[in-house]
């Protein structure tokens, strides 16, 4: 009998292999996201101290406020330019991008083109 993959196993192994590679530090700071069914995460997280240094979400009224669905493209494309927005009045202008794991593909390559058309660098 073939035993099913588990998605979320895998992704853990595929994250895992990325964070060995990449790091943020106080000069570039790492851009990661996270992804659920109905939401999407991301923040800036400086990893030599420890710090999240911005974040937004689409649970945020600010940033998903008239729309009635965040699970979808529209709504990481607004998250993605809420981050670009609030990292550039922390005065953060590259990032290291962190798919967490998921393919570049969909609601986190809109983030990141958002966050790219609001200025950010990776």
């Amino acid at each position: 009998m073939i035993t099913p993959i588990d998605r979320a196993i895998e992704r853990a192994k595929i994250h895992a292999r990325i964070r060995r590679k990449i790091s943020g530090s106080d000069a570039r700071p790492r851009l990661c996201v996270f992804r659920s069914l109905v939401h999407i995460y991301v923040q800036v997280v400086d990893d030599r101290s420890g710090k999240t240094l911005a974040s937004a979400s689409t649970l945020e009224q600010s940033v998903c406020a008239e729309r009635k669905k965040a699970g979808n493209i529209g709504a990481a494309k607004e998250v993605g330019k809420a981050i670009a927005q609030r990292a550039k009045a922390k005065g953060i202008e590259t990032v290291v991008f962190d798919r967490g794991g998921y393919l570049y593909h969909g609601r986190v390559k809109a983030l990141a083109e958002a966050a790219r058309e609001g200025g950010l660098k990776f």
